[in-house]
């Protein structure tokens, strides 16, 4: 595939951002902007495999109408979106451009780097096989589960990821914070003030470490895994972010760093244990696959918002469970979705910074997609940003979140108000 097959052969995109034209101009998003007339936002990408092509329409849309990123995050594929954002050059430039390039020239059936039984049973769940071929090709992959605890490796992912990091030179934490420094210095707010925070071009990609039950927040906490986190390749938190359980090998990490310091920081994250000696990393999406409260300050208004895209319409109907697959299924959404969907009830403001994008008809796992489908995808995620971008009020949000933030300080007064209990009557009932 080429570039253009995405947007300017695709008739659908041409027309769709043409519409839009008149539509947003001078619109505003947000109150950080730069000296190129850029706006500057926050942005939070979920999880969902092959789905992540829609994220890059969504992107390129947003910078197509002059919208570029702070703040960067996202889980699984939401992580690779992010990672390769922040890498792909200062801030005020478009990212997408490279997204494509990438997403253009790569056969993403690579990335099922397993044995041939391995590809055998993926390809007979993707294609929706009978009970009987899927039982059959299941048996055949018994040994892949017990003695790896995934059918792919992941190598070529990771080894992929290193190579485009390579590219721009980024092949160190180091190097990466120093790029996502870079425009900074044309940061302003709309008054003329300039804009000094001190995440802008913070980036934060989540995994699950399930051997200490820790949902890991990559590169914040990377000093925990690492001794010198700012050596390590960026390409080791998308791996670990990225590892769809038993699909892909658990990301494992040994020789953690140790000694009392250590374990002072492994208490501020909950672990009271040792520093174990081998960590397993899986998908993040397996504890939060939207992390949307990744940036999220409940004590101001911001000066950017922080806009949140969902892969899937948001909970429209009851789900039909009638075979076991279908209570599995069940089980492992409501496991990754449900923190994210407690705090978005909790934070209403959200409502209108999350835009979900209808990706029902596609398969996430089908790595082998047609070019068509990749296609069809991108547009998914273009038509979602543009009725997304059509119905945001960035003054109507601001005062909702202004009414929000009067809220939780007068809630946090009447708490500090309130007396502390007597912990020797906590147990104490009346007769």
């Amino acid at each position: 595939m080429k570039t253009e097959d995405f947007t300017t052969n695709n008739g659908f995109v041409q027309n769709e951002l043409e519409s839009l034209r008149d539509h947003l101009k001078n619109k505003k998003f947000s109150d950080v902007v730069d000296e190129e007339g850029n706006q500057y936002v926050d942005l939070v990408m979920e999880g969902g495999g092959m789905l992540g092509i829609a994220l890059v329409g969504y992107v390129y849309t947003l910078e197509q109408f002059g919208i570029r990123f702070l703040q960067l995050g996202g889980t699984s594929a939401g992580s690779i979106n992010a990672l390769l954002m922040a890498a792909a050059g200062p801030k005020n430039k478009p990212s997408s451009e490279w997204l494509l390039e990438i997403m253009a020239e790569k056969d993403f059936y690579d990335f099922v780097d397993g044995d041939s039984d391995a590809k055998d049973f993926i390809k007979a769940v993707t294609s929706k096989s009978r009970a009987l071929k899927l039982a059959w090709k299941g048996a055949q992959v018994i040994d892949n589960i017990r003695e790896d605890f995934g059918l792919n490796p992941g190598s070529n992912f990771h080894n992929w990821m290193s190579e485009l990091l390579k590219k721009k030179n980024v092949d160190t934490l180091a190097k990466l914070k120093e790029l996502r420094k870079q425009g900074n210095d044309m940061l302003r707010l709309r008054d003329g003030t300039p804009y000094a925070a001190a995440d802008a071009g913070r980036f934060a990609l989540v995994a699950a470490d399930i051997t200490t039950q820790t949902k890991v927040n990559f590169p914040e906490m990377s000093d925990l895994y690492w001794a010198n986190p700012d050596q390590v390749n960026p390409a080791d938190f998308v791996r670990s972010s990225m590892s769809i359980p038993f699909f892909f090998h658990p990301y494992r990490l040994r020789n953690l760093p140790f000694g009392e310091k250590q374990l002072e920081k492994w208490r501020k994250v909950g672990y009271s244990g040792n520093v174990p000696d081998e960590v397993f990393f899986l998908d993040g999406g397996i504890n939060s696959n939207f992390p949307i409260d990744l940036f999220h300050n409940h004590n101001k208004v911001p000066n950017a918002p922080t806009f949140g895209v969902k892969l899937g319409v948001d909970r429209h109907h009851p789900r039909i469970i009638r075979k076991v697959p279908d209570l599995l299924g069940a089980i492992f959404d409501s496991a990754r979705q449900t923190h994210d969907f407690d705090f978005i009830s909790r934070n209403p403001d959200y409502k209108h910074l999350v835009h979900c994008l209808d990706t029902a008809s596609f398969n996430w796992l089908d790595f082998n997609m047609p070019d068509a489908e990749k296609r069809r995808l991108f547009e998914v995620g273009v038509r979602g940003a543009a009725t997304f971008l059509t119905r945001f009020n960035w003054e109507k949000y601001k005062q909702l979140r202004q009414e929000l933030v009067h809220v939780n300080k007068a809630s946090a007064e009447m708490d500090a108000q309130m007396p502390t209990p007597d912990p020797l009557l906590a147990d104490v009932s009346p007769n």
